[in-house]
């Protein structure tokens, strides 16, 4: 069921079919001249708020991250998962690392470490400074991490005590910011997983 307020501020609720209905209702009212067999011209509108703005939209310059020698490529599985292990933006001089949610997987695409939520941790810290390393980056870049444990309340304390390890190995100040999460995994038995962002500058040498 969807929720939508009327003009008297009341609080209704629609079926499926009414708010689609509603939400038609609403896109042909607005913008009349960009519908086509019932479904908004998304390139038009695009192109009205280039117009509108003086503006030119133009893709930025992006590559997918990879390193075979520590993690398999998601799409070569036999059922492809669609997504890159991480993705490189360049924004003129500055680098920006997006590390997909990354865990205990090794290079031939299996889970490893089976009921060993440390031995996991390390295994996922180095598939991360694996794809790090990749585009010439440490840990020193990270600047945030997201952390999915399947169950923090019984994992979390040997979680910070892994991650509090590791982070002194790599000699980190400051820490990256972060966020703790409770997730049900792509897989029963993978028990972390983490997504890291890093940024960095790359200056011509003279």
């Amino acid at each position: 069921m969807a929720r939508c307020c009327t003009s008297r501020r009341r609080a209704v609720f629609l079926s499926a079919a009414e708010a689609t209905l509603t939400a038609r209702n609403l896109a042909e009212t607005i913008f009349p001249a960009t519908l086509l067999e019932g479904d908004i011209m998304l390139k038009d509108l695009m192109a009205t708020g280039e117009r509108e703005r003086g503006v030119e939209i133009v893709p930025v310059e992006k590559r997918a991250i990879s390193n075979p020698s520590v993690l398999n490529e998601a799409f070569e599985y036999a059922r492809p998962s669609s997504f890159s292990r991480g993705m490189r933006i360049d924004l003129n001089g500055l680098v920006i690392l997006l590390i997909s949610g990354t865990a205990s997987i090794d290079e031939h695409g299996q889970s490893v470490h089976a009921g060993d939520f440390r031995a996991q941790c390390r295994r996922t810290f180095k598939n991360i400074t694996g794809l790090l390393a990749a585009e010439g980056a440490t840990w020193k870049d990270v600047v945030r991490t997201s952390c999915y444990l399947r169950d923090i309340d019984r994992d979390y304390v040997q979680f910070n005590e892994e991650r509090t390890a590791f982070y002194r190995e790599q000699g980190l100040d400051p820490l990256p910011a972060s966020t703790g999460i409770q997730a049900k995994l792509c897989r029963p038995e993978l028990l972390v997983e983490i997504e890291a962002i890093a940024m960095f500058r790359e200056v011509p040498k003279e």
